[in-house]
């Protein structure tokens, strides 16, 4: 498939693969090897904290009666195929949309099949300073943020052209 193909894009989806595989396996062995909410100290501000999620980012709904869980894989099933079919669509100069999408897919993705399977998101990735704790997180969550962050990025190299759209300077 060229470049030039519709939907050549979707050779990014390895990427979103990779990100998945990632994150289920440091979720599999965090659960089996950390216990429940006791930190495991790594370095000054960092520590290994298994968590459970039943909510959505920063424990949005996590104390809402459990239909929450089904909202959110629903949802994010839905932002998933959102995702693939506009990487279909992307053209072959978007790759850096291209590599976003797909860490934003292997995180949902990730996140995703923990809802299913167990119920809640597993956490473990804990940044502190002093009384200060940012909310435990996982490899699905940070992809996600990268894949944000770079499409954002991605905006600023793309100026509005006259019809609206986002073309590149070249």
């Amino acid at each position: 498939m060229s470049a030039k193909t519709p939907g050549s894009m979707l050779r990014w989806l390895w990427l979103a693969a990779l990100v998945l595989a990632l994150d289920l396996g440091t979720k599999a062995l965090a659960s089996a090897s950390l216990t429940y909410a006791d930190p495991v100290p790594v370095m000054p501000m960092f520590n290994l904290t298994l968590l459970h999620n039943t909510g959505a980012a920063f424990s949005f709904l996590a104390d809402a009666e459990g239909w929450q869980r089904w909202f959110f894989v629903v949802l994010a099933l839905g932002v998933s195929v959102a995702l693939i079919v506009w990487m279909r669509r992307l053209k072959a100069d978007e790759t850096l949309t291209a590599i976003a999408i797909a860490l934003i897919l292997g995180g949902a993705l990730g996140n995703v099949y923990d809802r299913v399977v167990h119920g809640y998101v597993v956490d473990f990735l804990h940044l502190y300073w002093r009384q200060w704790n940012y909310p435990a997180f996982n490899l699905a969550d940070t992809a996600i943020t990268l894949g944000a962050g770079l499409m954002i990025l991605d905006m600023f190299r793309k100026p509005a052209g006259k019809g609206g759209d986002a073309q590149r300077d070249e």
